[in-house]
């Protein structure tokens, strides 16, 4: 009876977890079982379903962009055919009724935008193996240029539009990479786990990056990890598992082992 009113009193003390807490660890658990799996892929299904998946979620946010244009798309008035507009003067109209499109216009051309930017940065990092500004300028060129043909901004000359397009989001998208490093520099120390940092963002595993450094398992460290050792600095059962197996399938990681 004694240990009865003695749990009870244990289980009062000890507070709630907060639902919201467990609902982030619960989805940072399942996007790092999703992303361990999609490692394993090959590459023509990992850039489809990353094309995807970027894609459905560019398209929910154009929907909701449309729903705030929807007015102004709606205001705009039709030229009717006998009015004779000349080809340039068409184009332009035709760019400003994509740029104000409703729900569905929108999520179209932000699926375009997003999938194919997705879609490419993944075919590059996996061929190139490394994510750096050729390969960012290289997928906003291919999604500038669809954007403009898928759109109907491209207008009569579609080709050059579409180059053009594709040019300036390069262009765009290279500044911004190169501003994000300038001010993103991780401090002198951090060059050590430059390559444990991208494993664990590739795994979907970012937030363990300080128990690595806790228990100042660098760069020189990878090929020699094991269970032991990652449990010493508190990382769980299932990042583990997902640790050591990106290391055994590293190629780089397995030629310094060996």
């Amino acid at each position: 009876m004694e240990q009865g009113k003695q749990g009870v009193m244990v289980a009062k003390m000890v507070p709630p977890q907060n639902p919201i807490e467990q609902l982030q660890a619960r989805f940072k658990e399942l996007e790092a079982g999703f992303r361990g799996w999609l490692a394993k892929q090959s590459l023509p299904v990992e850039a489809a379903v990353v094309t995807l998946t970027s894609g459905a979620q560019g398209a929910a946010i154009g929907a909701f962009m449309g729903t705030l244009t929807n007015d102004v798309s709606s205001s705009l008035p039709t030229p009717p055919p006998q009015a004779g507009l000349n080809p340039q003067a068409m184009a332009s109209f035709k760019q400003a009724q994509a740029l104000a499109g409703g729900p569905l216009v929108q999520a179209r051309n932000f699926a375009v935008m997003t999938g194919v930017n997705a879609g490419i940065s993944c075919v590059m990092k996996r061929v190139r193996g490394k994510e750096d500004v050729q390969s960012s300028m290289v997928a906003a060129f291919g999604s500038g240029a669809l954007f403009s043909l898928v759109s109907g901004m491209a207008g009569p000359n579609q080709a050059a539009n579409a180059v053009t397009s594709g040019l300036f989001f390069a262009l765009v998208q290279g500044g911004l990479f190169k501003l994000g490093q300038k001010f993103s520099q991780p401090p002198t120390e951090d060059i050590y786990y430059a390559k444990t940092r991208s494993m664990l963002n590739n795994l979907g595993l970012q937030s363990y990056e300080k128990n690595f450094k806790k228990g100042l398992l660098s760069d020189n460290t990878l090929p020699l990890l094991n269970d032991s050792a990652l449990r010493d600095v508190k990382i769980p059962p299932g990042p583990r598992l997902l640790i050591l197996d990106h290391i055994q399938r590293d190629p780089e990681i397995k030629e310094r082992r060996g």
